[in-house]
């Protein structure tokens, strides 16, 4: 029995997705076309392999079998053909980056945005995630994280400066609350929190002084996950804020922004870049990892 490919690959889609809708959207094909192509492979293996309903769309115990054992051949198959395009003389394709903002915004952006206009057949989708996301399940061509979250297994490439996060508050706050000296004195300020996507508990402020390591957990009326917003509520007094020391820089110079605790404000390894073994040889990822790897 001789099958069709783009049968096989829109239905792992459409099973992944658990959407016509959302697997149309991704492959730039009608959801019509998509649907009539798994009724045909239905018909051709006998075997109902997805349960539609007016809601929803899932696999069933057959077709989760089905997906299982299909998903990596089909994968295979897409790393050869990525294989034999490193033959072209011009990078193609999409690469798919899972990343968070600071990143983005620090490290990433700056490098790419003159690599992306040599190349108009390339095209690169960043997609921000404060939490710690698989990218392997996800499929995601490559991961941007912090030295000490990085996944097992991977091949991994250093594409930024080691930093730090910084206490700050507006000198409007610390006119009506004490500076305070350790992190324990946190505990009675009000601060600005951050909520941890991939965990959903609320992060845990780290310190560290004279090997001494502290996490403190803070409270207050806002918790927000954009830094650029976090930075204007510290900025209008709605309390302290445990911020990238180089997006806050600006305003403690200007003195629209005081620093405290900064002895106890330890450094974080830089960010790196992390891939599958499987994506060594995909030559519009490699241009993107030659572009984003540190030379400091």
């Amino acid at each position: 029995m001789q099958e069709d490919y783009n049968e096989l690959f829109w239905f792992t889609v459409v099973a992944r997705e658990r959407s016509f809708t959302r697997a149309a959207a991704l492959l730039g094909v009608s959801q019509s076309t998509i649907s009539n192509a798994i009724k045909r492979l239905e018909e051709r293996l006998g075997l109902r392999l997805l349960i539609r309903t007016t809601r929803s769309v899932a696999a069933t115990e057959v077709g989760e079998k089905f997906l299982s054992a299909i998903q990596p051949r089909l994968d295979d198959i897409n790393a050869d053909i990525a294989d034999l395009m490193r033959y072209r003389d011009r990078p193609v394709g999409t690469v798919r980056i899972n990343l968070s903002d600071y990143a983005l915004e620090s490290v990433v952006w700056p490098k790419l945005r003159g690599v992306l206009q040599d190349y108009p057949d390339l095209k690169v989708e960043l997609f921000c995630d404060n939490g710690i996301s698989d990218i392997v399940e996800e499929r995601f061509d490559a991961g941007i994280r912090l030295g000490e979250r990085l996944d097992k297994d991977m091949i991994a490439v250093k594409i930024g400066q080691d930093w730090r996060l910084v206490v700050v508050g507006s000198p409007g706050y610390f006119r009506k609350n004490p500076a305070p000296s350790t992190p324990q004195d946190l505990s009675s300020h009000t601060c600005i929190n951050t909520r941890q996507h991939s965990a959903g508990g609320l992060y845990a402020w780290e310190f560290e002084k004279d090997d001494k390591q502290v996490r403190v957990r803070v409270d207050g009326q806002l918790t927000i996950n954009h830094p650029g917003s976090m930075i204007d509520a510290a900025l209008l007094g709605y309390g302290l804020a445990y911020l990238p020391e180089s997006l806050v820089a600006g305003h403690i110079d200007r003195g629209e922004l005081t620093q405290v605790l900064d002895d106890w404000c330890p450094m974080f390894e830089g960010y790196y870049l992390y891939y599958p073994n499987r994506r060594q040889n995909n030559p519009a990822l490699s241009l993107i990892v030659d572009a984003l790897r540190s030379r400091v």
